[in-house]
């Protein structure tokens, strides 16, 4: 029900139940977290993508792995391995992207949130429509808490309806816009394409301090920058890259 492919320095997990939308169950949650985690060991891979089959993206957990009967272990493991997998992409040292067309509801919006870019189909439909069923988006809360303000990951997180991709575009929570699947694998090529081009320390050094800069203060955020701009001068990454940029001046001249 998951399917992992590595080209051109790009790994794709491809979420593989079509005939549900790819509601995620116990399983696909464990080979979605497989999947991240080979990718960060993969030095060959520089960049991750997560799609859906069939037309959709992820319709959200499957229902019926839940049970008011499932000992309280089991049901603590199965949510410590989902929410492994919102870590996972935060930690990884490699972009992530995610291709959605279709809808991504419930857990599969949470999950096409959880990567660093978001390129969608103009068609495709997100919500959390946890709050049809009576309970709380959970994790969703945690990951859109950090990505909008407050006023409208409430919004997102309580209204129980589904919001086209241009609503989340304008609130910044798309980077592009697809016309169609094949627009959307175009696009997601190409935009892969040029981050499996850059420096693989460069991208992992700007995650890290990207992602501490959202909780502190600036001025802590500052002194970070500044430290982080004395190791690259002192470990020559500076002088590299003046002379890459001396010899591309050169070629153009």
């Amino acid at each position: 029900m998951i399917k992992i492919h590595t080209h051109n320095a790009v790994t794709t997990i491809t979420l593989n139940r079509p005939k549900k939308r790819n509601a995620l169950t116990g399983e696909m949650i464990a080979g979605i977290q497989d999947g991240i985690l080979s990718a960060e060991a993969d030095e060959g891979c520089r960049c991750l993508v997560i799609s859906g089959a069939g037309g959709h993206f992820a319709a959200g957990r499957d229902l019926g792995d839940a049970s008011a009967d499932t000992p309280l272990a089991e049901v603590i493991a199965y949510d410590d391995a989902y929410a492994s997998i919102f870590q996972s992409l935060r930690r990884l040292s490699k972009p992530t992207v995610s291709a959605v067309e279709g809808y991504a509801v419930a857990g599969g919006f949470t999950l096409s949130m959880g990567c660093d870019f978001v390129i969608a189909a103009r068609d495709s439909l997100f919500g959390a429509l946890e709050m049809r069923g009576g309970f709380p988006a959970a994790v969703n809360t945690a990951v859109l808490s950090h990505l909008v303000g407050p006023r409208q990951a409430l919004e997102l997180l309580l209204s129980a309806d589904t919001f086209d991709a241009e609503f989340l575009y304008r609130l910044g929570l798309i980077n592009q816009l697809a016309d169609d699947s094949n627009d959307l694998k175009s696009r997601t090529t190409a935009f892969t394409k040029k981050l499996t081009a850059l420096d693989p320390l460069a991208v992992k050094l700007t995650k890290e301090i990207q992602r501490a800069a959202m909780t502190m203060p600036i001025s802590e955020a500052l002194v970070m920058a500044k430290q982080l701009n004395s190791l690259l001068m002192t470990s020559g990454k500076i002088d590299d890259a003046a002379e890459i940029y001396a010899k591309s001046r050169r070629a153009s001249n």
